[in-house]
């Protein structure tokens, strides 16, 4: 079945929030701090005021106090983090929001921008995370060390012994840069009060149109009926998306205050300077092998930048890293330590697979020790891979595992490239003074369940009397085809032809709650909360034909649309009559069937959290002068159970395996040493094009979950899986010279340094 929603946005016809217009409406722009710490004496709003068109201007002292409750969906038990609308006291990032101003346009409400002065008593500011802890500068007063959560395993000494008398010990340590989710569409929001009726309709580019509409209600402290949240076509989220950030609260509280319509739409400078980042931090790696390379005990030591304002808990996804680091392999001891710590940098936002470090470390301390025990880096991971035969199981740490293939994937993706093929070409192209290098990684995803907000999820389906179906479900679709798979599962569900199937998303006042897309969730959540449903109805259209054909329900079958009686001629009814008959026709219903053809169901989740699993293989050639790198195959084999859509599968498996490359090679949201962001625009940040990114081959296989369909969570793999891919096949590339790589992203120029030293050292020993 072909995406349902590709006509209408490749066709320019889709709507986003920047297509809304409100009457009356009013347009937001904010001032934004150009220091990263600095104490706020004074602002002055005169000159903004004055200005033509200037209807409003705002600082911390007319927001913040209106704020109820600031907590969000995924914010755990106990004290919130830090969540003011506007700087008050102190800016703590350049970008932090400080003064709101409303005008009749943008242009008029930008010039206004220019004439707030603001103040500011320059202070020191933390921008190094990895010395934040032990600054005497604090990014928040109320937390200690710059100290944002912290979560160990079981004490470090408890397996020193172990690696004490281990045969190898292999350590590493590897910094991740930061980078950002860049989604085409910006942040945006429309909201508007309606002062008569105390209602709030918000239009708003997120991920979880459920979520932002209890965080308005708590945010004004009115109740949840009040507020409705539409989110029509979204342009990317990839996490940024997920929980309303503190523009979208100063927004929010700015339209009650005008009593009317109030738009904001971020520009990319914006986006990039406040927007929030990814990926930002580090760990000191180590494992323990015995004599035959086998792994007898993992420990990692992990630190996390948060930021200055991290949305939301950094903890929700920051805790999976430790407890996952083994990984796909048999690890009989591991533990770990967690910090994540406060800076005075932009913060830190959800992004696909907010745990991929956990793989970063992992697999590139894989092809150390394989490079220092003297293996094949391929041979080291079989003699450690889970097997079938080892599920299910439960690694140290505590996380269950079963149906996953990583052996299967793994071994699928090598022969997809004939490894030892490769492994002849690679030897004959150095002596020729080329250097190509092949990488993998094997992951473990979890996906589907993991917070109490997204552990259910339901549907409503509604027969109308044309026999037309309308589905209703929660949405958050934002690029990754929810439209489409709704509509597949509605069908396959009921028996009925696709074209005959519409969905209704992203509207509050119509759908059910349900928690969005986050966690790779949307299809197998979907999936279970439709399937319940449809159910439902398939029950009452087989008693309603059953009853006019005078057979007993188990002789009716219900298909293609059409109700019929196997190998009695003449018995028929389309699923327009059948609910012509539940509508019109009361009277005719069979006992206990209500009239109409309406239901709702809600799915719980199936299990703690459902496993994808993936290997991802690269090959690269790297010029040794340039320090450039050409990737020459990319080979993705995965396996997320039953694929309810081949397209759907394979566009998310691409679009996230780009997005690692990027990381692995381009993107880097940097800073200088003085807390000023140095790439603010796309011709600083860079993005891999279609000139970078190679053709992305796919094998697939397939294990059922034990959730509904057996359906598994595939949107943040790609993203997990392709940056310590091409990492280790960059290693791998330059292994002759002896390169260790602990940084990112790998530049031209920081390939190039690696070689030198590399060079430096092996003449100085």
């Amino acid at each position: 079945m072909s995406r349902i929603e590709d006509p209408r946005l490749l066709t320019g016809a889709g709507r986003y929030v920047d297509d809304i217009v409100r009457p009356g409406m009013g347009h937001a722009h904010f001032v934004r701090s150009p220091l990263p710490r600095a104490r706020i004496r004074s602002i002055d709003t005169t000159g903004a005021l004055a200005l033509a068109g200037v209807r409003a201007v705002y600082t911390a002292a007319d927001l913040n106090s209106e704020v109820h409750e600031a907590r969000l969906p995924l914010d755990p038990p106990g004290p919130a983090l830090p969540r003011p609308p506007l700087a008050d006291d102190e800016v703590r990032f350049v970008g932090d929001p400080v003064v709101l101003i409303v005008a009749d346009d943008r242009y008029i409400a930008e010039d206004a921008g220019e004439l707030v002065f603001v103040d500011y008593e320059p202070l020191p500011p933390v921008v190094d995370y990895t010395a934040a802890t032990d600054s005497e500068h604090l990014v928040h007063a109320g937390y200690p060390g710059n100290l944002a959560g912290q979560l160990s395993g079981r004490p470090a000494a408890d397996l020193q012994p172990i690696f004490d008398a281990a045969a190898h010990v292999v350590r590493q340590r590897i910094f991740q840069q930061a980078y950002a989710p860049v989604p085409m569409e910006t942040r945006g929001l429309i909201a508007e009060w309606a002062a008569a009726e105390q209602e709030m309709t918000v239009w708003a580019s997120t991920q979880s149109p459920h979520g932002v509409r209890g965080f308005c209600a708590r945010l004004l402290g009115i109740a949840e009926h009040r507020v409705r949240v539409i989110a029509r076509d979204t342009g990317g989220g990839f996490g940024q998306k997920v929980a309303p950030q503190r523009e979208d609260m100063c927004v929010m509280l700015a339209a009650r205050k005008l009593g009317g319509a109030l738009k904001w739409i971020e520009d990319r400078q914006e986006s990039l300077m406040s927007a929030g980042m990814a990926r930002h931090e580090h760990g000191d790696a180590r494992m323990a092998f015995d004599t035959d390379g086998r792994i007898l005990a993992a420990d990692l030591r992990y630190v996390q930048n948060v930021g200055a304002y991290p949305a939301s808990s950094p903890m929700t996804a920051g805790a999976v890293v430790g407890m996952l680091f083994p990984g796909p392999y048999r690890v009989p001891a591991a533990t770990f330590d967690t910090r994540l710590v406060f800076s005075n940098t932009v913060g830190r936002v959800a992004y696909r697979g907010p745990w991929q470090f956990e793989s970063v470390a992992r697999e590139v301390l894989l092809d150390t020790a394989a490079r220092q025990i003297g293996l094949d880096p391929a041979e080291l991971r079989r003699r450690n891979m889970i097997r079938r035969e080892d599920l299910p199981m439960t690694n140290p740490s505590g996380m269950p595992l079963a149906d996953i293939t990583p052996y299967e994937t793994f071994e699928q993706a090598l022969a997809m490239l004939d490894y030892d093929a490769f492994r002849g070409e690679q030897a004959r192209a150095r002596t020729a003074g080329r250097y190509l290098g092949v990488g993998t990684c094997t992951y473990l995803e979890p996906t589907t369940g993991g917070t109490p907000f997204h552990s259910t999820e339901g549907a409503t389906i509604r027969i109308e009397p044309s026999g037309a179906v309308n589905v209703y479900v929660s949405g958050g679709s934002c690029g990754n085809s929810l439209e489409t798979t709704v509509v597949q599962l509605t069908a396959d569900a009921l028996g009925v032809d696709a074209a005959q199937v519409h969905t209704i998303q992203g509207d509050t006042a119509v759908t059910p709650f349900g928690g969005g897309t986050g966690g790779s969730r949307s299809g197998s959540m979907t999936a279970g909360a439709v399937a319940v449903t449809a159910q439902i109805l398939r029950d009452r259209i087989l008693a309603i034909a059953a009853h006019r054909f005078g057979v007993p329900v188990e002789d009716v079958e219900f298909a293609g649309g059409r109700a019929t009686v196997p190998g009695v001629p003449d018995t028929a009814l389309t699923l327009a009559e059948i609910a012509e008959i539940a509508y019109y026709q009361p009277g005719s219903l069979p006992p206990g069937v209500t009239p109409g053809l309406e239901a709702s169901g809600r799915h719980q989740v199936a299990a703690p959290m459902i496993w994808a699993n993936a290997t991802h293989l690269c090959t690269c050639e790297v010029d040794i002068d340039t320090g450039r790198v050409t990737l020459l195959r990319y080979i993705v084999s995965e396996d997320v159970g039953p694929m309810i859509n081949p397209n759907v599968v394979e566009g998310q498996v691409f679009g996230g395996t780009v997005q690692g490359i990027g990381g692995a090679l381009y993107e880097h949201l940097a800073y200088d040493d003085t807390g000023n962001p140095v790439t603010t625009t796309f011709m600083d940040y860079l993005l891999p094009t279609t000139t970078e990114t190679p053709v992305i081959e796919l094998g697939h296989i397939e294990t059922p979950s034990p959730g509904p369909g057996g359906y598994k969570g595939v949107g943040e793999g790609g993203a997990i899986g392709a940056t310590p891919a091409v990492i280790n096949a960059v290693a791998d590339a330059l292994a002759p010279f002896g390169v260790e790589i602990s940084r990112l992203p790998l530049s031209p120029a920081a390939i190039v340094d690696l070689i030198d030293n590399a060079r430096n050292k092996a003449t100085s020993s």
